[in-house]
């Protein structure tokens, strides 16, 4: 099975939070991909924490060993999805949870998320939650 990890994952993952590193190395990296929308937010995450060096450090070190999908191959999807929401009354507010849904459902990739009620009304999507709290 292939994976779309959400940003939120990815931020859990480079916290060393819920025994991330564990559930990804048991599925394989190589069979992770990120959005590049999720690079964007990572990229204000690390610009806007305390340490803005050290965390592009990390999060380029975090980058380098993952594939990152484009966004440009769901533009239709998008589209589609949007007004589909739209019309049924239950629009997505956040648009780059929109564009890293659709692009988990376009590559026929799983999302893994902790945000499940955002992404769950999208059509033809699968999600995992890898998070575990105790």
């Amino acid at each position: 099975m292939k994976y779309l990890l959400d940003t939120n994952t990815c931020v859990f993952f480079l916290r060393g939070k819920y025994n991330l590193d564990i559930k990804i190395r048991q599925k394989e990296l190589i069979n992770c991909y990120i959005s590049e929308i999720t690079v964007f937010e990572l990229r204000y995450g690390a610009e806007n924490s305390d340490d803005p060096s050290k965390a592009h450090k990390t999060l380029d070190s975090f980058l380098s060993g993952v594939s990152i999908i484009p966004i440009i191959g769901s533009v239709k999807r998008y589209a589609k999805e949007k007004v589909r929401l739209r019309n049924n009354g239950t629009p997505v507010h956040d648009e780059f949870d929109l564009l890293i849904g659709v692009t988990a459902v376009e590559n026929g990739l799983t999302l893994v998320t902790d945000n499940i009620k955002d992404f769950k009304r999208l059509k033809g999507i699968k999600i995992e939650n890898w998070v575990t709290r105790k």
